[in-house]
């Protein structure tokens, strides 16, 4: 290591004694879990949550025990979707035949419960995942943020369902219902608010959820056990832990479940529905794997796509599906680009999650240290460089990000998702060549295109949004503002998710109709000014 690493990376990890009181937090060894209205408590085998933050040992590095939480079986799974089916009851439980202004007040009583753990879940975000003391309490903060706008979303569907409709002769009230049992799976990297963003909106729409826990991020939903259990009607919410492999493939062959709601992979999410027995009666609502390409063209403000491909390609140590994962830059300015990035990476600052003006922290997955080394070596051998010096540095779960130039179609940057802190950088002569990328890439979620030629940017916007789902101009890519519709093409999304779509998602629109007669007339005002039913109803949410 030279002198250069050394002053950067000297003791990234602290002894115990150097951590903060303030960001602390006591082992917790979870012995319980929330089955059909109840915390259920658990004696059998669990299993060990360790942090991607080591301590300094005799034995040197090693990550830090956090506690440990409930590795249940199939037979708790099966219990858990039993409790799922029979709280559903075919569509005549509590929850999906409740008034959509009694599933906002029990939506909102979550919300007061939620903000009450505010402090302790963003200290183990930090600890569990690595997440900046900033990133963590803006994931806690936006997901509040994201139930608040999902209730004033579905406010408004419901006022515009309020009146009924003529038609022909025919006279009908159209509205939502939920589908029935949703199975919902979700990602370490944003273990609260990716999970929440198809969870929230599929719960508040009439469905019960079968909510397997993720395998990082796992200990920070367990102060919102009971949140669950106080707001919502038993068995609406049932949480799953252990091994994916052992407790989702009996839930998905039993052919129970009515919605996929999972954030993954798409070799794991194909895997999961070609399980179900009946795959016509399987709704899925997917966001899966992601290349995002940066198109960096000889007419960019390069210090604006420099400052922006560093926010796309390493916010979270660049474990973000929207990540820029892929920058392709004109050759006539790469030799600039290159120098501005390798310079503007390497002064960023790495360390713990809570230390000031940290960008860079240690990786949560045992594994990815030694994947990222094999994709550098890969595209070392294929004539590639690291450019800047400490590029690649790593110890134990800790890597520092890496410019690797020039990345070629032969290397495995090229093509395979890296969900970590590598700048792959490919030069190019013809724009037809990122073109060509996205045309055969297996995925098609955003790219990004930086150029001040509004003629140039014209000729991109029109073969791109053909391509991918959304198109950055001068910016990276990114998921919000949650208002706006997050999908993707390809291999990267089923299913269209933001505040407003995912309530559709995750419901089918059902009326009750009649020929427009007097006698049926009056016969529905008497239903309506009666309130005997809770789907036929002229009432206004405010």
């Amino acid at each position: 290591m030279g002198s250069l690493q050394a002053q950067a990376f000297y003791k990234i990890f602290k002894e115990e004694s150097e951590i903060p009181e303030e960001y602390k937090v006591p082992e917790i060894h979870q012995r319980e879990y929330l089955l059909n209205g109840e915390l259920v408590e658990w004696k059998g085998e669990v299993t060990n949550i360790y942090s991607p933050i080591c301590i300094p040992t005799e034995n040197g590095l090693e990550r830090k025990l956090l506690g440990s939480v409930p590795n249940t079986g199939p037979e708790e799974a099966m219990e858990a979707l039993e409790a799922c089916v029979e709280a559903y009851h075919d569509g005549l439980g509590e929850w999906p035949i409740m008034s959509v202004e009694e599933r906002i007040k029990c939506m909102q009583k979550f919300v007061y419960l939620m903000i009450q753990q505010r402090d302790l879940i963003i200290k183990l975000l930090m600890w569990e995942i690595g997440k900046t003391l900033a990133d963590s309490t803006k994931e806690f903060d936006r997901t509040v943020e994201y139930i608040n706008q999902t209730i004033d979303a579905l406010k408004d569907l419901d006022r515009e369902s309020s009146r009924f409709q003529q038609a022909e002769g025919t006279i009908a009230q159209i509205r939502r219902a939920p589908l029935g049992v949703v199975l919902s799976m979700g990602p370490f990297n944003y273990p609260l608010n990716e999970i929440f963003t198809t969870l929230i909106p599929a719960l508040i729409m009439g469905n019960t959820i079968l909510f397997k826990l993720p395998k990082h991020g796992v200990l920070a939903h367990y102060p919102l056990l009971n949140a669950f259990k106080e707001a919502f009607p038993k068995g609406t919410v049932n949480t799953l832990y252990g091994k994916g492999a052992d407790i989702i493939t009996p839930i998905m062959e039993s052919g129970k479940v009515n919605v996929l709601a999972f954030i993954g992979s798409s070799k794991v999410a194909n895997g999961l529905k070609k399980l179900h027995p009946k795959v016509n009666r399987l709704r899925a609502i997917l966001s899966l794997d992601a290349k995002n390409a940066a198109i960096i063209t000889k007419n960019a403000d390069l210090e604006v796509a420099v400052n922006e491909c560093i926010l796309g390609a390493l916010s979270f140590n660049g474990q973000r599906c929207t990540a820029l994962k892929l920058i392709f830059v004109q050759k006539d300015i790469a030799e600039e680009f290159t120098k501005k990035l390798t310079s503007a990476v390497s002064e960023m600052k790495a360390g713990l999650p809570w230390e000031k003006d940290v960008k860079i922290t240690p990786l949560p997955e045992v594994n990815k240290p030694s994947y990222l080394k094999e994709c550098i070596e890969d595209a070392l051998s294929k004539g590639a460089k690291v450019l800047n010096e400490e590029g690649g540095y790593n110890e134990a779960s800790f890597v520092f990000p890496a410019v690797v130039y020039p990345v070629n179609h032969d290397m495995k940057l090229y093509h395979e998702e890296q969900f970590g802190p590598i700048i792959p950088v490919v030069p190019f002569e013809s724009i037809e060549e990122p073109i060509d990328y996205q045309i055969s890439a297996s995925h098609g979620m955003q790219v990004s295109i930086f150029s001040q030629d509004p003629s140039e940017i014209a000729s991109l916007i029109d073969p791109f949004v053909n391509l991918v789902s959304r198109v950055n101009i001068n910016c990276q890519a990114q998921r919000g503002p949650d208002v706006f519709p997050f999908t993707g093409r390809k291999d990267s999304a089923e299913g269209t998710l933001s505040v407003f779509d995912a309530l559709r998602s995750f419901s089918i629109r059902s009326l009750v109709a009649t020929k427009l007669t007097e006698s049926n007339k009056a016969l529905l005002n008497t239903i309506v000014r009666e309130h005997d039913s809770n789907f036929l109803s002229t009432d206004y949410i405010f």
